[in-house]
């Protein structure tokens, strides 16, 4: 009898939107009015079921609609987005998605998502160029004969990089590049690619989890509740250190038994497919020429470029994208390719990567029916009802697994953060305790089901590596369930400090 294989990512992400159109028939529509901020006007824009209102943008205004926020926030443009008004929820007509929506969800999704998948095409045209060039080849060899006998420090490196970028600027998307790159490098290191995985998927994961600095969640979210993002920040910092402590100590061990027997690998049966793909393709001796430095010297500063420009320019998709396009121009250039080659090389490399392309797309559809059908406050709604009466302790525990469940629906950092801190934030002046445990209550939240979540990022990570979903939860499940219990005491012990 043959045996029958998981699903792709695909199909998981079909199964997923399918059951969301499901829910928008079950759960009620609803909607909560919204603020926001029109920086040309100086005023506010408050937008509810049946009209559009122009306010006054002042302490007052917020004041009045119970919005304990300052005014600074809105007019500094620490907050950019429309915010929920509190106690403002009503039901709406039902708009339950059908099989048309469901159909067309993916075709929204892919036209929505399409900055963050042209930054993977033309990642993708980069890797192609690069790969012909051997540049990669060349550089493994020589970091192989470097790292003999101290391999592990490339996994504690690694891992901390990545985690310092999310914990920064939100390092996460951007990730994506990094497996192509980075998994020849493990498998050199006679690691298999599922280490690779972990140290960039995870080191994101943590980073964003503990974000210290991050625009796109400890700000804006702080922002959101009313108060400085600097509040409960060494809490933070601590969990930041103690996670990824935890975290690198899990992969470590998992490593050196994969090391010392390929066997144990949870993804062994295919380890010949994967060597094929990522293995390289020189021999041991291969050396860098001066050429081949330059191209890497090339390769590198496309990525610190990135990085400073997100961090520091407000940069987004659109401008790394530009970068990573005139990264392969300049690299070809160096190279000495023709440009029939070029061309060739750069589709093709591209080409590689449509389906990570498209597995982003449709997880972006899951979000579309959300919104389309208007169900996402309605979950919010009865999730903040939840924790009435509840003592301090159970309250913060509970609004951990509430933020892992909504990020299921809101993957966004952002999007989570000004939906539900203006509705939750309040809810921690009731217990008694600071509203920063709430915005660590997102971060922690979102930050721990984002190892598993299949709307989030993991099933295009995975696409990229060639990995099931199967075997990533049989690696990551263990270190999730020590990660939450560990976050369940840490939170539990902050609100009675």
């Amino acid at each position: 009898m043959k045996k029958t294989k998981f699903p792709t990512a695909q199909t998981i992400l079909f199964i997923i939107a399918a059951l969301v159109a499901i829910l928008t028939w079950i759960v009620p529509s609803g909607k909560f009015d919204s603020l926001a901020y029109n920086k040309n006007e100086n005023t506010f824009t408050r937008t509810s079921l049946d009209k559009t209102e122009i306010l006054v943008a002042s302490q007052a205004t917020l004041d009045a609609l119970k919005i304990k926020i300052p005014i600074e926030k809105f007019t500094n443009g620490d907050i950019w987005k429309p915010i929920s008004i509190p106690n403002t929820y009503h039901k709406v007509e039902n708009k339950p998605q059908g099989l048309v929506e469901f159909i067309k969800s993916p075709i929204k999704g892919i036209i929505e998502a399409a900055d963050i998948i042209f930054l993977v095409l033309f990642i993708g045209g980069l890797i192609g160029i690069m790969n012909y060039t051997g540049a990669f080849d060349a550089g493994i060899s020589w970091l192989a004969e470097t790292l003999k006998g101290k391999e592990f420090i490339l996994i504690v490196l690694v891992t901390v990089l990545v985690a310092i970028g999310g914990t920064t600027f939100g390092l996460a998307e951007e990730t994506i590049a990094f497996y192509p790159i980075l998994i020849p490098i493990f498998l050199a290191a006679k690691y298999d690619a599922m280490v690779a995985l972990a140290c960039i998927y995870l080191g994101s994961s943590i980073g964003t989890m503990c974000s210290t600095t991050n625009p796109f969640s400890t700000i804006i979210a702080s922002d959101a509740a009313g108060i400085n993002w600097t509040t409960g920040l060494t809490g933070r910092l601590i969990m930041l250190i103690l996670v990824t402590l935890i975290s690198i100590i899990y992969i470590l061990r998992y490593a050196q038994r994969v090391k010392k027997d390929p066997s144990k690998s949870v993804i062994f049966s295919q380890k010949d497919d994967i060597d094929a793909l990522f293995g390289s393709t020189t021999s041991s001796e291969a050396t860098l020429t001066m050429r081949l430095k330059l191209i890497l010297f090339v390769f590198a500063m496309c990525f610190v470029v990135m990085i400073y420009g997100v961090s520091q320019l407000e940069w987004w998709f659109l401008e790394m994208t530009v970068v990573f396009f005139v990264g392969a121009i300049i690299i070809g250039i160096i190279g000495k390719i023709n440009e029939y080659t070029f061309v060739d090389l750069f589709v093709k490399g591209a080409s590689d990567l449509l389906g990570v392309a498209i597995i982003i797309g449709i997880a972006r559809g899951v979000t579309i029916l959300m919104v389309d059908g208007q169900i996402s406050d309605t979950l919010l709604y009865y999730a903040s009802n939840a924790t009435n009466g509840m003592n301090k302790g159970l309250f913060i525990n509970v609004m951990l697994y509430i933020y892992g469940g909504l990020s299921f629906f809101i993957p966004s950092s952002s999007g989570m953060a000004v939906l539900t801190m203006p509705i939750m934030s309040p809810l921690a002046d009731g217990v008694g305790i600071g509203r920063e445990a709430i915005v660590n209550t997102y971060q922690f939240g979102m930050g721990l089901f984002a190892f598993i979540s299949p709307t989030g990022l993991i099933l295009a990570s995975l696409a990229v590596v060639k990995v099931g979903y199967d075997k990533w939860l049989k690696f990551v499940m263990p270190l999730v369930i020590i990660l939450l219990i560990f976050t369940m005491v840490m939170l539990t012990v902050s609100v009675y400090l």
